[in-house]
């Protein structure tokens, strides 16, 4: 606690001086990358990548840190200082920011996507250009970009789950937000809500039942040592991104802004392409490992078990759910 409150206080120093005078040519702006995930993930060497590119392209005037494992706290401690306005930028997902601006869950929903290619459609849209200018508008949250591929999202337990009735009654582990919730609520299972940093201990003491994440989350977390059996649900193709308070990022110089972003692009390119590499690789390792892979789900059950989301989300813009597959379709 007492970190994060330096953290916030550290903010307001850092970026008051942007209005000040001549102030762009004497200020050294910080910025530190947080997230929940492990080290050795596609995700993390983006946030590494990321943070020395801003870093050099900027010849020291933003120094950028990054905090992975939860280091400056779990995701709501991490959304929290976003939303005070510390000098923090959180490697997000839709459904994170959804809980501040609820039409983005929609872009993590169940078996939305056919092919992870298919949500460039949707950042490359109309609405969501609308979405990110209400998030800028309503939230003060600058989304620098959702355009990280995070992988297919599967699931690890110690048994096969190829139907819905499969998942009935399991103690299911998610995130905090709802539409994990309510989508594991909508395949029957018993959602426990547990930070990623403490799950490998959970999966180990038997709070949880089975886990899902992509396979780099998984592998990293070393939850194969835990649970045996990995079905590739595939529920979830999720992609990620930067994001910051909107107030501080008007405080950073235009010309640093401009490398913020472009930068940020880039990073996520390079994520994408990283996942997307090893993910037959992971496969091996998890095989090598001892663990089985089910491949013959019931993928039609299963997207007709969760279907019943789209219309459980409260606060969602009506037609939604339909505008968006209209998008996908276009």
């Amino acid at each position: 606690m007492l970190r994060r409150r330096q953290l916030i206080a550290g903010a307001g120093v850092t970026v008051a001086a942007a209005h000040l005078p001549n102030a762009q040519a004497q200020t050294v702006t910080s910025l530190r990358i947080t997230h929940v995930l492990s080290p050795n993930e596609p995700a993390n060497e983006a946030c590494l990548l990321l943070a020395a590119r801003i870093t050099d392209r900027s010849q020291g005037k933003i120094k950028v840190e990054v905090f992975p494992q939860g280091q400056l706290g779990g995701n709501k401690e991490q959304y929290e200082l976003m939303r005070q306005g510390a000098n923090v930028m959180v490697l997000g997902d839709p459904s994170a920011i959804g809980d501040f601006v609820p039409d983005f869950g929609v872009l993590n929903g169940p078996y939305l996507l056919k092919q992870p290619q298919e949500f460039r459609k949707l950042l490359a849209s109309q609405w969501y250009a609308e979405l990110n200018a209400r998030a800028q508008r309503e939230q003060s949250i600058r989304v620098l970009t959702l355009g990280g591929f995070f992988g297919a999202r599967h699931a690890l337990s110690n048994k096969p789950l190829r139907t819905p009735n499969d998942f009935k009654g399991v103690a299911f582990r998610v995130p905090p937000t709802l539409m994990w919730i309510e989508t594991f609520k909508a395949l029957g299972t018993r959602p426990v809500t547990i930070p990623w940093p403490e799950i490998y201990s959970a999966m180990q003491q038997g709070v949880a039942d089975a886990v899902e994440a992509p396979f780099a989350s998984l592998w990293g977390m070393k939850l194969h040592e835990t649970r045996k059996v990995l079905s590739l649900t595939g529920h979830f193709l999720s992609w990620i991104g930067w994001i910051m308070n909107e107030r501080l990022w008007q405080r950073i110089p235009a010309d640093l802004r401009a490398i913020i972003q472009e930068e940020a692009d880039a990073a996520a390119a390079f994520m994408t392409t990283r996942t997307l590499e090893i993910d037959n690789e992971y496969i091996k390792r998890f095989q090598d490992a001892g663990v089985t892979v089910v491949r013959d789900l019931d993928y039609a059950a299963l997207q007709k078990a969760t279907e019943s989301v789209y219309s459980a989300i409260p606060n969602w813009t009506p037609g939604l759910h339909a505008r968006v597959k209209q998008i996908l379709t276009s």
